[in-house]
């Protein structure tokens, strides 16, 4: 499902030298798109430019934390989370032992075969809802 980019920077930036990390970046993308396509409470998913990265926001809701798609220097390409979240600590506690982490920031890659859709994109879910998940912890709590 290769969705066209939203504009030539962004097209720009999967163009990497790399063939395994390009494929892996699309590949990447192409489940983000996936995923958010059918969570509806995260509203339209923009994809932009951070830090020269692409990266997948929720402007209009605002229900999730920016993930944005790279290449790491311990690895071929990487998804990269916001580093003070919990969502690498919660993706651990649920799947450990099966990827390679960089600190709280990254999921590491070296092969495209390694992505699991049911794994990988249950974190591109859990950070799509990240917003809306802490809320619902917040009113549970009592806080």
């Amino acid at each position: 499902m290769t969705q066209p980019f939203a504009n030539d920077e962004i097209k720009a930036a999967f163009a990497v030298e790399d063939p395994k990390a390009r494929a892996g970046m699309l590949a990447l993308r192409d489940l983000i798109l996936v995923t958010a396509a059918r969570l509806p409470q995260v509203g339209p998913v923009e994809e932009a430019l951070r830090w020269g990265q692409p990266s997948y926001l929720t402007p209009k809701t605002k229900s999730g934390s920016t993930l944005r798609l790279g290449q790491p220097k311990g690895g071929c390409f990487a998804l990269f989370v916001h580093c003070q979240s919990t969502l690498i600590p919660d993706y651990l506690q649920a799947f450990p032992a099966w990827d390679r982490v960089e600190g709280t920031r990254a999921l590491l890659f070296d092969d495209v075969s390694e992505i699991d859709p049911m794994r990988h994109g249950w974190l591109i879910e859990r950070a799509l809802t990240y917003h809306l998940h802490k809320t619902a912890k917040k009113q549970a709590s009592g806080k």
